[in-house]
This record gives structure tokens, sequence and C-alpha cells, in this order.
């Protein structure tokens, strides 16, 4: 039976070393419809927790330049929310480590004042003035305000396998890690954006959840996910399906491998495993991503002893943001880091029979979640 789920990787992680050097945050994104108009509008929401143990009364900003000038380096819980299309904006919200309550096992729980987040919930307010963005360069966002209260109901997960497990989290193997407990998630409830009400349902949620820790960022750094897949074979919806791809440049010990991409392809109950750290399936990929005048473009091809998978992602600038974190250091070295949440794209995918290549299918994806970015040069 195919099940991947695990909920102690999703537990907090910031104990040892990285309890002074590390971040830790859980992800989420889904779509929901305006109340009056029924337009769909896709959100994301983050809980997002960094270098707990430098906990000063009041959270530390890296990005401030006294706070430069004298070494000390970020620590805070950062709720970061908001929506992509035209009117697309992210909002931040700080607390100081030492107003939140972390959960120390699984399965995990964060709150601080009204925002709260658990495997299954999902609360929170950001109100933030256009006066106070502008003041507030090292809160690293825009201006306006979000309410949400929301259900989730994990329905796949992707497990990037042993590359995760606690002997390698003990040793600290890897600067990153990446678990993606909803790959497929349904979520139910509201969302108030700048006063406007918009509801969230199960079945056109199109939702996904996933977490990241560890020491440092990724550059380059790629990730695309869909569950609103429709078969160009026969037309119809495919249900049971998503996939999910990221990476870039994993570094393990300090050491960065060549560009390497995780990857799955869930097909109606089929999984098609495309993970480098998987040596049997001796996996290959090429990844590009082009960015033209009012697009960008992600053109990833994997391949395993079994199958292979052709994806092309496209986003509308327009549509975009460039998603803002600051590392545990303190530098923000990823000024230009492509996000979005309305990609449109088809995959590809082939089963190997012998020397020939059979399409299995080919599929039309939307309501694609989609990032590229590298560090500043």
């Amino acid at each position: 039976m195919f099940n991947h789920h695990d909920i102690t990787r999703n537990a907090y992680m910031l104990h040892g070393p990285l309890a002074s050097h590390g971040y830790d945050w859980w992800w989420h994104s889904f779509t929901a419809w305006d109340e009056e108009t029924g337009e769909e509008k896709p959100f994301f929401i983050e809980y997002f927790v960094i270098n707990p143990a430098k906990a000063e009364d009041k959270p530390v900003f890296g990005q401030l330049p006294e706070n430069k000038a004298a070494g000390k380096e970020p620590s805070y819980l950062m709720v970061k929310a908001g929506t992509w299309g035209r009117d697309h904006c992210q909002l931040h919200r700080f607390f100081s480590c030492k107003n939140v309550k972390i959960y120390d096992g699984a399965p995990y729980r964060v709150s601080a004042d009204d925002c709260r987040a658990s495997e299954t919930i999902l609360t929170g307010s950001i109100d933030i003035s256009k006066e106070q963005a502008e003041r507030h360069p090292e809160w690293m966002c825009d201006a306006g305000s979000m309410k949400w209260d929301l259900k989730i109901d994990k329905q796949i997960a992707f497990n990037v396998g042993y590359g995760a497990s606690k002997p390698m989290r003990g040793a600290e193997t890897f600067a990153m890690y990446w678990h993606a407990e909803g790959m497929k998630s349904a979520y139910s409830g509201e969302v108030i954006y700048n006063g406007r009400k918009y509801m969230v349902t199960p079945e056109r949620s199109y939702g996904y959840a996933d977490k990241n820790w560890g020491r440092d960022f990724t550059s380059p750094w790629v990730w695309l996910s869909s569950n609103c897949l429709v078969s160009k074979k026969t037309g119809k919806t495919l249900n049971n399906s998503v996939f999910d791809i990221g990476g870039g440049r994993p570094k393990v010990f300090f050491v960065p491998l060549e560009r390497r991409l995780l990857g799955v392809m869930y097909y109606e109950g089929k999984e098609y495993d495309f993970n480098f750290s998987k040596l049997h399936l001796k996996v290959k990929t090429d990844f590009s991503f082009e960015e033209k005048e009012d697009e960008v473009i992600w053109h990833v091809r994997q391949e395993n002893i079994h199958a292979v998978m052709e994806t092309e992602v496209r986003c509308k600038k327009e549509d975009m943001l460039f998603v803002n974190y600051e590392a545990p250091d303190g530098f923000k070295r990823h000024n230009r880091l492509w996000n979005g949440g309305n990609g449109t794209g088809t995959i590809k995918l082939f089963e190997k029979r012998g020397d020939k290549m059979e399409l299995t299918d080919e599929i039309e994806a939307t309501h694609i979640g989609c990032e590229y970015g590298e560090y500043d040069r």
C-alpha cells in the first residue's frame, strides 16, 4: 500500500546547533473563491522559525543596519501570508521566540497570539499599513491585511526517504531538508483578504503543504507542484494524482553537489519516483529556467530505470512575487526568488519497455505552485 506519511518529519527540528543557526518552516498554499463574484484566487500561508536560541524580548531582524553592525543574527517566528495574481502581495508578522509556544514532538503545534498551525488547523491574521511597510524595510513585506481560519486534510505525502531520515538529520548531513507531508491536501474554511471574503472548499482547494528546515537555503532553488491535473488521453480529471519537484543544488557536509532535483509523480495510484538519493533508481535530471519579457518557464526532464517524466511549466510574471527570507546568518542572498501559485503546464509521462518509451499520458496541469531563484552574484 502506497503511504509515505511521516508526521515525525513534520515535527519541529531546531535542536542542537540548528537552534542557534537554523530555520524551520511549514508552508501551505491553496485556491479560494471570492464569496461575491465566484472568482478564484490562490493564497499562501507559512510559519517560519529562525534561530530560536538567540531570542530576545522582541524579534531580532537581520536586515536592520544596527543589528548588522553589532553582528546580531535574526531570531523570530515570522508568519507569512499573501496571494498571487496581479495584486500579488506578501505580508509578514513577527513574534519573539520567547512568546511562541512550540510542541517539541509530533504532531507539531506552533502558536503565538491568534496565529496557530498544526497538522489539521491553521488560524491567524496579519495587518500591515502602508506607512508601516515603508517605515520597516527590515520586515521585507508589503502592506495589506489577511485573516484565515482553515482545516487541512493531508491526503498524499512525498517522503524524500533516507536523505531526511533521523540519522541524516542528526548528522546535519544536508544544509536544507524537505518533507511534503501534504503534497496533495484538501483545505476548507475561509480567508478574509483586504476586507473581501474568500471561501475554501476541499474539492476545489488544490492544496499543498510541506516543510523545509536546515542551516542554509539552496541556489538554484526549484519548486513545482500541482494536483489539478487533467489527462489529455481521456479528457478526464485525475482525482488521485499529484506531482512535486524540488531542490536545486543540495549541499552535503557543506560541499555542493551538481544540480539535482527530487521529484515524484503520483499517477492515479501508481508512484513514479525520481529521487536522486535513491541510488538504485539511477535518476538523471536536466532542468533549465527561462526568463522572458512577460513570463518565466521551467523545463525539467527526469529519468529513472523505469520511466521518464518531461515537465514544462510557465507562469506570468505579473502574477508572481519575489518571496523574501533572510538566512540564519542574517544575510539575504535570494533577492530574485520567483514565487507563484497559478502556473500552467504539461507533463509527459513515459514508461520504458526495453529500448522503447511508451507514452503513459500527457497531462495538463493548472494551479501550479512554482519557484525559481539563484543567489545574487
